[in-house]
């Protein structure tokens, strides 16, 4: 079986591609979702907690040794784990980090990739860490798929098999201890499904299938399906109320005795409790209460509380989202300035900055689209992109499961504009549209300051005077900013208008914009300017006709 190593490269890939796997299975492995509480969140909590992680490794610089990206692998996890499968999956993170960490030190750090004992280790160890932090592991779960899976890759390693074979077997195993699920748990064989941390678990593994051999089996799609002499809602035996309440925290600054003693407090608070531990002096804490007070009041007992989530559990009827997403649809806005990023923000867009002098990249594009978490994205660039990396950067998001709407806003007036007519209850072909003429009903042009002598389309220039500019041409030549600004204006009402929006930059005195209302007052009768100082570089001022 031809295969690639699994090095830093491949292990980055894995994440990348479990990412991707588990958005397109997120709502299969929600439906399967009975245990421990009916709440069709495993796909989605498992998500979220992978998307951390991928997270982690993908804000660090490129390059690393394998060690230091399932290092970071773990972290993320830990850092944003979401429900009781995305502690375990932290876990399982963080016991294969932990295995080919402790391989690095044994080899003074020359460890260039993982081969097939190792990797067998790495989910032996892991196995040991979930059942530490579930307490009392319960057979049937994903606790049983990820044993499978640990003792099949032991085995076709210890036969001497490559990397690539014992991957392989790792995830059939799992598939196998999948369909046993039911067999191990009345309450799966009830509702006529597998277990859904177990199937989630199953995608991660034949992702690194994929990733190491280049394909991976085809699964069928797991789907409930009750026995037929299964009690109905109205022969069913009454059961005791679910908690009401999610409660997770990230808690340090406490002892393992301490942490024991926390975990029985919980247990009689609630169930389903699960505390993670990190490798250091940090612990990742879940459990489902009526009281969620009093389980953070337990944390505070004995340590330091960061993370805080208290999230009200809803039954697997409940709506959500495609896909898992945190939401259904939101907006992405690219801006520039401290004053910019407030601004849209404060209208309900999500922002992304470009760093000093550097546009976006496509890559930089889609970590911002993955991170706002809505099934749909209106893309606001405003001029910070360019067009092949917002192409490239929304077609990755596409293939990840986001459907992305880019709408032709060249400046942060014209994205203002869209902005203002954004209504996530229309159909999303319906609010781009929308929203893409209102960014082209926006007339738009800049002024800058000149820095040397030219003969522009206007005129000459010299040093100091402003310059007023309309797409790429220079269409006033004024003896400072507010004059150019004047005249820019001028021009542009001569097509009519009622409204303009301008945006002052880094350095600008808020006299420009008193001098601009003044002229404004004076010579447009009717038409109303609104200033708002955004701080961005560049050009002096951005200015919007509507």
């Amino acid at each position: 079986m031809s295969a690639r190593r699994l090095d830093a490269t491949a292990l980055r890939d894995w994440a990348h591609t479990a990412v991707g796997d588990l958005i397109t299975h997120t709502d299969e492995i929600n439906r399967l979702n009975v245990f421990p509480v009916a709440d069709a969140d495993t796909g989605t909590n498992m998500l979220f907690t992978m998307r951390s992680a991928w997270a982690q490794i993908d804000a660090a610089p490129a390059g690393g040794d394998v060690a230091q990206v399932a290092s970071a692998l773990a972290a993320g996890a830990l850092q944003g784990a979401r429900g009781n499968s995305g502690v375990i999956l932290s876990q399982i993170l963080l016991g294969v980090a932990e295995v080919i960490t402790s391989a690095a030190a044994q080899r003074d750090g020359d460890l260039t990739d993982v081969d097939g004992p190792l990797l067998g280790a790495a989910l032996r160890h892991a196995v040991g860490l979930v059942n530490t932090s579930m307490g009392e592991p319960v057979p049937g779960t994903i606790v049983s798929v990820l044993q499978a899976a640990a003792g099949a890759a032991e085995d076709r390693a210890a036969d001497g098999a490559e990397l690539g074979e014992v991957v392989a077997a790792a995830a059939e195993a799992a598939a196998a201890a999948l369909d046993h699920t039911p067999q191990q748990l009345d309450v799966l064989a009830e509702a006529g499904v597998v277990d859904s941390g177990g199937r989630g678990l199953l995608v991660l593994l034949d992702a690194m299938t994929a990733t190491i051999v280049g394909q991976a089996p085809r699964r069928a799609t797991y789907t409930p399906e009750p026995p037929q002499d299964a009690p109905t809602a109205l022969t069913q035996t009454p059961t005791t109320a679910p908690p009401q309440f999610e409660v997770m925290y990230l808690l340090s600054g406490c002892g393992a005795d301490a942490v024991e003693q926390l975990r029985a407090g919980l247990e009689e608070l609630g169930e389903s409790v699960a505390i993670a531990a990190s490798g250091s002096d940090q612990y990742s804490v879940h459990v489902h209460v009526d009281d969620a007070g009093a389980a953070v009041e337990a944390g505070l007992a004995i340590g330091t509380l960061t993370r805080i989530q208290i999230t009200a559990l809803i039954g697997a009827g409940g709506a959500r989202p495609v896909g898992g997403w945190e939401r259904e649809r939101a907006v992405l806005a690219i801006v520039d300035g401290d004053g910019g990023a407030e601004l849209f923000g404060g209208e309900g867009a999500h922002v992304l900055r470009p760093d000093a002098g550097e546009p976006v990249s496509a890559k930089q594009l889609l970590r911002a689209l993955v991170d706002v978490g809505a099934a749909q994205v209106m893309v606001l660039p405003n001029g910070y992109v360019a067009a092949e990396e917002l192409v490239a950067g929304c077609t990755a998001a596409i293939g990840w499961g986001i459907d992305v709407v880019p709408v032709p806003a060249g400046s942060m007036v014209q994205g203002l504009a869209a902005l203002a007519v954004h209504d996530a209850g229309r159909q999303a072909v319906d609010d781009g549209y929308t929203m893409a003429r209102a960014a082209a009903g926006a007339r738009h042009g800049a002024v800058r300051m000149a820095t040397e002598e030219a003969l522009t389309w206007a005129g000459a220039c010299k040093p100091g005077d402003g310059l007023g500019i309309a797409g790429d041409e220079v269409l006033i030549v004024g003896p400072d900013i507010t004059a150019a600004a004047a005249g820019l204006i001028d021009l542009f009402l001569v097509a009519g208008g009622e409204l303009i929006t301008v945006l002052t930059g880094d350095g600008v005195d808020p006299a420009v914009g008193e001098a601009l209302q003044a002229h404004v007052h004076k010579e447009h009768l009717g038409a109303e300017l609104v200033t708002y100082h955004t701080g961005h570089r560049g050009d002096a001022l951005l200015i919007g006709v509507e």
